[in-house]
């Protein structure tokens, strides 16, 4: 059901599951939520599942494959995105200079390949819509030749603005690939909310006020989101299906705004 999509933990050191695949409707995607204390330590693999790991804050060593980066982000805000692609089965292990947090989402997938990172300058950056419902888009592993089925950006919002609008799905219902998603949102500042809009043509709908570390599963359904005055909404993106192929089926009946006159 729609309205059984919204996950919420609170913060705290640790690994930890915010959504999992077989729960609530979920049949791709599993996200974890890391934090570290400074000088803390954590490690984490699973067989049979492919894993973007995306640092939200802090400052340390990313360490898989036999590889190892030195890693750093102030906030979603203000630096562009540092992100791991971890094959299916390597062992990953975080090691914090300071206070760090970063998400983990996974899909299932062979193994093989290596770990590959994606750096601030690699980053894709696309902007969409225009007036209120103009954003920026960043492309972390999306169209690369590395990912066998994850597909993973972010999205930032200004105040009072609207993203994924006009309202687009991808659940096939209209002959477009069918891809699974996961919103994991930040609000600057963190004492604000967003709404994230889902619902269907035949009447389904739910409607989840989100606040500064929540997730929302996206199954299927258009998915609009926005923020009010006075806050930026940024939201993680993450989609697998049975195609790796970024592609959308917009809401018919909205499709005229993209010719509407200012």
């Amino acid at each position: 059901m729609l309205s059984d999509t919204l996950f919420r933990l609170p913060r705290y050191d640790g690994l930890h599951q915010l959504q999992r695949r077989g729960d609530r409707g979920a049949r791709e995607l599993t996200t974890h939520r890391l934090m570290l204390s400074a000088g803390g330590s954590a490690s984490y693999a699973v067989p049979d599942e492919e894993t973007v790991v995306v640092l939200q804050s802090g400052r340390g060593t990313l360490a898989a494959g036999g590889q190892s980066w030195s890693v750093a982000r102030a906030s979603v805000f203000t630096e562009r995105a540092t992100a791991l692609l971890l094959p299916a089965g390597v062992e990953l292990t975080v090691y914090a200079d300071t206070p760090l947090e970063a998400i983990l989402v996974s899909a299932p997938s062979t193994a093989g390949g290596r770990p590959v990172l994606c750096a601030p300058a690699d980053v894709v950056v696309n902007t969409r819509g225009r007036d209120v419902y103009r954003r920026d888009v960043h492309d972390l592993f999306v169209r690369d030749p590395h990912g066998r089925r994850l597909m993973v950006g972010e999205t930032f919002n200004e105040p009072g603005n609207w993203s994924s609008y006009p309202p687009h799905k991808h659940d096939g219902r209209d002959g477009e690939p069918v891809l699974e998603e996961v919103y994991y949102y930040r609000v600057d500042p963190p004492g604000g909310f967003g709404l994230q809009l889902l619902y269907t043509a035949d009447g389904e709908h739910a409607t989840h006020q989100v606040h500064d570390g929540d997730l929302v599963l996206l199954p299927y359904g258009y998915h609009p989101a926005c923020v009010p005055p006075g806050y930026r909404l940024y939201y993680l993106w993450a989609l697998a299906g049975e195609h790796r192929q970024l592609a959308v089926y917009e809401d018919p009946a909205y499709r005229w705004v993209h010719n509407a006159v200012s």
